[in-house]
């Protein structure tokens, strides 16, 4: 639809409603694909793969978490593909069309740290190609600056550079990026899967490694238990759904693309449950089969490449994982970031500038590199930030609104979803409330068990929505009168 008389302040081209919606169910599917075959992603679900402890462990664990975020991928992309805008255009009917730029700031925010940490793992693909190279090994060992290796440094800036080649041109390139590299990236992953397990004289479902070795190797995932323990089941599926923290906020700025909710739900359907299992399951037989001829839990697929006897497939390996990793960056953290940048300035900062400064705000932190550590604990306490932001949106659209929004009063300084001064109280109550047992009790006090980590985002999506919807039983809102984008 055509925005008439837009405030300038809430309105540019790149915030407006989708004019070419022209994604079907294999982008979408492909949005997916993207997303989830990186370095990060393989080394989570190789891990939580080896914790199952048994093959139905897995299909119970990984599955059930699937499903979650199939439906919940599906809630937020239909409201994307109905109203036609991104997600900091679409926060503005739950928090104002002033107090969206808080909600687009913190996704900004945890865009540019997941930004860093996927560049810096599909760096470190090529540091693992080239070090196969005395003289570059040498270079590698002899050289630090910014905290890091010289040859460290030089790779993260090559592919933090070739991000910006592929975002520069706009949403239609980054479609046509992810309908390619998805595939060519599950050619790869069987190739690597295949190779190995007829190495290893055959493939199985179990590991075969021994427990204390097993926990050691897995111990920055944060599962607690031993492997195929109840509790270790329930905190694998919780990170499992956690990973994808940051997609429940933005799936709509590409669902908003969608030709119909069809194509959105066939292309979830494919792309998640579906993928997600195939996935995991190759990730884990991939790892176990690695054990088996090398005699190591390699978890990260990097480290496989580097033990190769040919110089072509090791490069093919890095540069396949290296682009998996673009993709998911580009689809998570580098359009998302783009958008919440410029909701908050349209008038000054387009998409693309809004890209360029998260962007460059991942380049400054890569000196302290905030993501290496504990992996588990930065998917649950940056994912936990965006849980009240899920629970309240999905609360306003489905139980508040009935799933009708007036897109034209989204830009609107003083339409319908003004509230008090561009500010929904209703909204910053709840998240703030959310915030405190998701986010600040849990990883900043020792209050709360420390189990409580694991799950912070799903308190933050039902403490968030919960105390949301009872605001608005308090303080009613004007219902918005329903208008199809």
């Amino acid at each position: 639809m055509d925005i008439r008389d837009p405030s300038p302040g809430l309105y540019n081209e790149d915030l407006a409603p989708s004019r070419v919606r022209n994604w079907g169910a294999f982008s979408i599917f492909n949005v997916w694909t993207s997303d989830v075959h990186s370095l990060w992603g393989y080394y989570l679900a190789a891990s939580l793969f080896l914790l199952c402890g048994t093959f139905i462990n897995f299909v119970l664990a990984i599955g059930i978490g699937s499903l979650v975020i199939f439906a919940l991928m599906n809630l937020i992309g239909y409201a994307g593909e109905k109203t036609g805008v991104p997600y900091p255009v679409l926060a503005r009917a739950s928090f104002g069309v002033w107090g969206a730029n808080l909600a687009a700031l913190v996704r900004a925010v945890v865009a540019c740290f997941w930004y860093g940490a996927q560049t810096a793992a599909a760096s470190s693909a090529l540091v693992a190609l080239l070090i196969r190279d005395d003289h570059m090994l040498l270079f590698h060992q002899s050289t630090h600056f910014l905290s890091h290796s010289g040859l460290e440094v030089i790779c993260y800036v090559v592919i933090w550079a070739l991000q910006l080649l592929i975002i520069q041109k706009g949403m239609e390139t980054v479609r046509k990026f992810q309908d390619w590299a998805g595939p060519a990236v599950w050619i790869a992953m069987l190739i690597l899967a295949i190779g190995l397990c007829v190495k290893a004289g055959g493939f199985s479902f179990e590991s075969g490694i021994p427990t204390s070795l097993l926990l050691d190797k897995t111990k920055d995932v944060g599962v607690s238990g031993d492997p195929g323990s109840f509790w270790a089941l329930m905190a694998v599926g919780a990170t499992w759904v956690t990973y994808f923290a940051a997609l429940y906020l933005n799936f709509c700025d590409f669902s908003r693309y969608a030709k119909d909710r069809d194509a959105v739900r066939k292309g979830n359907l494919w792309g998640l449950p579906v993928n997600l299992i195939a996935f995991s399951l190759v990730a884990g037989v991939t790892t176990i089969a690695a054990y088996r001829v090398y005699g190591e839990v390699l978890l990260h697929p990097e480290q496989i490449s580097a033990k190769f006897d040919s110089w072509v497939l090791a490069l093919i390996a890095a540069l396949t994982f290296a682009v998996a990793t673009l993709g998911i960056n580009v689809v998570a953290n580098f359009v998302s970031a783009s958008f919440d940048i410029s909701n908050v300035f349209p008038r000054q900062i387009s998409f693309k500038k809004g890209g360029y400064i998260a962007a460059a705000i991942a380049l400054v932190l890569y000196p302290s590199s905030p993501w290496e550590g504990n992996a588990a604990h930065f998917v649950n306490a940056i994912g936990a930030t965006m849980g009240p932001l899920l629970g309240i949106i999905l609360v306003d659209y489905y139980l508040v609104a009935k799933g009708n929004i007036n897109v034209a009063a989204l830009y609107q300084e003083h339409g319908e979803y003004r509230y008090e001064g561009g500010w929904n109280i209703n909204a910053l109550i709840a998240a703030a409330v959310g915030s405190v047992f998701s986010t600040f009790l849990p990883n900043l006090t020792t209050v709360l068990p420390i189990w409580w980590g694991t799950y912070g985002w799903f308190f933050g999506v039902v403490i968030g929505g919960g105390v949301y919807f009872v605001m608005t039983m308090l303080r009613p809102r004007v219902v918005a009168t329903p208008t199809r984008a």
